[in-house]
């Protein structure tokens, strides 16, 4: 057995009874900071396999796991927490996770950690300029498009546009990771158009890690491209998270702030993010504005940014909550 499951099982209190599937039941201790009563019928279920050991309420649905080479998760940290297992020894489990994983983090970085190519963008594709003598009727309309959208070409982002058909009537917007080309996509300015993008993207990366100082205190984390450039963030490209995206937005080392789509598939990114630990951020924006985009455009950048920043929340129950009123 491992550290975290030593202590996990040593402060386990209360009847327990194993079940043939080989949970461990226990009453669970997580209930009652989620909304519900306490729990008295062996609701929490503890199953180990290996090293690996994980967690989850069949009541509330709390989740919590851990395996070697991950660290101690909020989630985690807040179910010794809730078992009564006293500070000083969830840091040392914690540190003492962190002394086993500098052997093993090593080997997951070569496994699973991509190495991402370079690739050229469409071909003829040109950077857009302010040139005034431009007139091709393309190029302009999709200038146009930036207009709409807040895209300035002084705003530290390379644009691009493709005279070849099929691209004609789309942004082109560059993936950079380490200062090259690694992808991009192309964003049609035809309203209704399908497809709506064109993408070439390889498996596990984020846009956004360039533009990522080490002056910032947090990264703000979206699915999109364009709203990740308003706020000078990360984007998912997607509406999940994988493990290679989750190794590269953790190595920032700093506070990971996710900023979930009104939609269905957003819902499922709250879930994920809660379960690494990261803050969700859901803010109190008015009837009209489903994205930031939208309320850059209304509102600008700046108090986009305060938004996002003033709701960022780490509370799993205070996450489920707002997220009721965000998906609607």
């Amino acid at each position: 057995m491992s550290i975290v499951s030593d202590v996990l099982l040593s402060y386990l209190s209360g009847k327990q009874k194993q079940t043939p599937s080989g949970w461990l039941a226990v009453n669970a201790p997580c209930c009652i900071h989620n909304g519900e009563s306490a729990d008295t019928r062996n609701r929490g279920g503890i199953i180990q396999e290996g090293d690996v050991i994980s967690y989850h309420c069949f009541n509330c649905g709390y989740k919590a796991s851990w395996q070697p080479g991950r660290h101690i998760s909020y989630n985690l940290r807040k179910l010794f927490e809730w078992f009564n297992v006293p500070d000083d020894i969830i840091n040392k489990v914690a540190l003492e996770v962190l002394k086993i994983n500098e052997g093993i983090e090593v080997t997951e970085r070569i496994l699973n950690i991509p190495e991402f190519s370079s690739v050229q963008l469409p071909e003829n594709s040109i950077e857009i300029l302010d040139d005034p003598c431009d007139t091709d009727q393309h190029s302009l309309a999709v200038k146009d498009y930036m207009a709409s959208r807040q895209l300035w070409l002084n705003d530290g982002y390379k644009y691009f546009w493709s005279p070849k058909f099929g691209y004609r009537d789309r942004l082109i917007i560059p993936f950079y990771y380490q200062k090259r080309i690694v992808g991009w996509t192309a964003r049609t300015t035809v309203k209704n158009k399908n497809p709506k993008y064109l993408t070439e993207s390889q498996p596990g990366f984020v846009y956004g890690l360039d533009e990522q100082g080490h002056n910032k205190v947090f990264a703000i984390v979206v699915e999109g491209p364009i709203d990740a450039i308003h706020i000078d963030g990360c984007a998912l490209l997607r509406s999940e998270i994988n493990d290679q995206q989750a190794y590269l937005l953790n190595k920032l080392n700093r506070d990971i702030i996710v900023l979930p789509d009104r939609d269905r598939a957003g819902s499922k990114l709250v879930e994920q993010a809660i379960d690494r630990g990261w803050h969700v951020s859901m803010p109190e924006w008015e009837p009209g504005i489903k994205d930031v985009n939208d309320c850059v455009n209304k509102h600008g950048k700046l108090y986009t940014l305060h938004s996002v920043v003033s709701a960022a929340e780490s509370s799993p129950l205070k996450i489920r909550l707002r997220a009721k009123k965000w998906f609607g």
